[in-house]
């Protein structure tokens, strides 16, 4: 019980340093201004520029979506357990992909039906 208990705090732990990091680049997201160029090729090369950017902060966004998630189901003791299946989220998956919400066969089914909106970005 002890184990679990630290292993908990350590997930926790992570959660709360993953929150803080991408609220952090969240909040530096220079690259979206919107610039213009007398010249034709360096505004389309701006414009890919920005979407870009845009795509980083919504995917980072997602991902802090889900952190907060899995935060807050630490703190309700609901934290390793599947939202589809009740199962316990094995330790190696919750190693790689704390903020994971499925087990890794509810994951994959919901991969499969276009239901999986987990981001498996790395945790360090």
């Amino acid at each position: 019980m002890e184990k679990e208990q630290r292993a908990a705090g350590e997930f926790r732990q992570n959660l709360e340093q993953k929150e803080a990091e991408l609220i952090q680049v969240l909040r530096t997201r220079d690259g979206i201004a919107i610039e213009k160029s007398a010249d034709q090729m360096d505004e389309v090369q701006l414009a890919s520029e920005r979407d870009l950017a845009i795509q980083n902060v919504d995917r980072e966004s997602h991902l802090l979506r889900q952190v907060k998630a899995a935060l807050r189901r630490t703190h309700d003791g609901t934290f390793g357990i599947c939202m589809d299946c009740d199962c316990q989220i094995s330790f190696k998956r919750l190693t790689a992909v704390p903020w994971a919400q499925r087990c890794i066969q509810c994951q994959e089914t919901a991969d499969v039906s276009g239901n999986g909106q987990e981001t498996l970005v790395s945790a360090a």
